[in-house]
């Protein structure tokens, strides 16, 4: 038990996967601990034509289909896993979540269907099943177990103040219940991956009192400024995710929109980055090399 509880305290790397050398940050040392590979990808690397350039993949923006399924086989094929069988939900900016607890295909259908019906966070326990979610300022999660199951989130400011890491969490901690018991999330690594940062994300008095009510003044930059990861990052200590487990990627998307898709610096028409998560069922490295790339 104390040996599966073991894994690196969680960091977040600058590389460049694959033959196509496709920006995202990654944690190599939690792919050697657990199988687990996760990325935050960016927009250089892909097919998609202006204004979705370069790696765009959202299929619900108005990008060419055939584009961004080109993009998705491209990140699989970075990470190692071109065979990985790919979920991407309809998110919704809701609450809800699917598990994916098996991988023979009418249950892969099931979770893929429950998925496009409305969902903002995956949680996985099968191997070889990757979840991707999508992003063009609202901030991605991802929450891995030392057991090799995992979970992506996506959290806009309504999803972070109505608390979905913490549902994310606790779908994850029921999975992991028998091998980590009661306090599993203890045990977590969490990923706080690029998004809008609260120089940047000015909102209204009404979002601002919401998350003031949810989480006191932790989250409150200023009067108009809301700390979305801050407030995640509460979430997910209140879930019993310890400090030194939460990796923050620090970057701002509105500010650095030349590498990551934003909504409010593109003026809403725009691609979506990614994060997304897989357990390989066999070993075999990444190819990956180091790049110039802020962090």
């Amino acid at each position: 038990m104390t040996e599966l509880r073991n894994i690196p305290k969680p960091q977040l790397d600058a590389r460049q996967l694959g033959a196509r050398r496709i920006p995202a940050l990654i944690d190599d040392g939690l792919a050697r601990a657990t199988g687990v590979r996760i990325a935050f990808t960016g927009r250089a690397g892909g097919v998609s034509a202006p204004p979705y350039d370069e790696l765009n993949l959202g299929s619900h923006v108005g990008d060419d289909r055939a584009a961004v399924d080109a993009n998705r086989a491209r990140v699989l094929e970075a990470l190692g896993v071109p065979a990985a069988k790919l979920i991407v939900p309809n998110q919704v900016h809701g609450t809800n979540g699917v598990q994916v607890v098996a991988c023979d295909q009418e249950s892969l259908s099931r979770a893929a269907a429950q998925a496009a019906e409305g969902a903002d966070y995956l949680a996985v326990e099968v191997a070889d099943v990757a979840a991707m979610l999508c992003f063009a300022d609202c901030v991605p999660v991802i929450v891995v177990s030392p057991t090799g199951r995992f979970a992506v989130t996506h959290a806009g400011w309504r999803g972070a103040v109505a608390r979905i890491a913490s549902k994310a969490v606790a779908s994850l901690a029921r999975l992991d219940r028998r091998e980590l018991g009661a306090g599993a999330a203890q045990w977590y690594n969490a990923y706080i991956g690029p998004h809008i940062r609260s120089e940047c994300f000015e909102c209204g008095a009404e979002v601002v009192q919401a998350f003031r009510q949810e989480f006191g003044d932790v989250a409150i930059a200023d009067a108009c400024h809301v700390d979305l990861a801050a407030a995640v990052s509460a979430d997910l200590l209140s879930a019993g995710v310890q400090l030194d487990r939460i990796a923050d990627a620090g970057i701002c998307t509105r500010c650095r929109s030349e590498e990551f898709y934003s909504y409010r610096a593109s003026g809403g028409t725009c691609g979506r980055h990614a994060a997304v998560a897989v357990r390989a069922s066999r070993a075999c490295e990444m190819d990956d090399a180091p790049v110039n790339y802020r962090v």
